[in-house]
């Protein structure tokens, strides 16, 4: 039962949709405006294990999305660095 984390593009708000059945049609609106026009945020992890070639961590930066609220991106060293 994965929880995904939405934020509106209409008034910056975030929230949590759980998803119980993958078969399920799903409504999503806003709960502040009601607004369908949404985009899906990668939750924030609380803990990350490990690192990645020549000891590189994982790195969080964030930026302003929206009056209100901000947008993170949590990079990953990988196979590729």
């Amino acid at each position: 039962m994965p929880i995904f984390e939405f934020r509106c593009l209409q008034c910056g708000n975030l929230f949590e949709k759980l998803f119980i059945n993958p078969k399920e049609e799903v409504e999503l609106k806003c709960p502040e405006c009601g607004s369908e026009s949404l985009d899906r945020v990668i939750s924030k992890a609380n803990a990350v294990m490990g690192s990645g070639k020549g000891g590189k961590k994982p790195r969080l930066t964030s930026k302003s999305c929206s009056p209100g609220s901000s947008c993170h991106t949590l990079e990953i060293p990988g196979a590729g660095d």
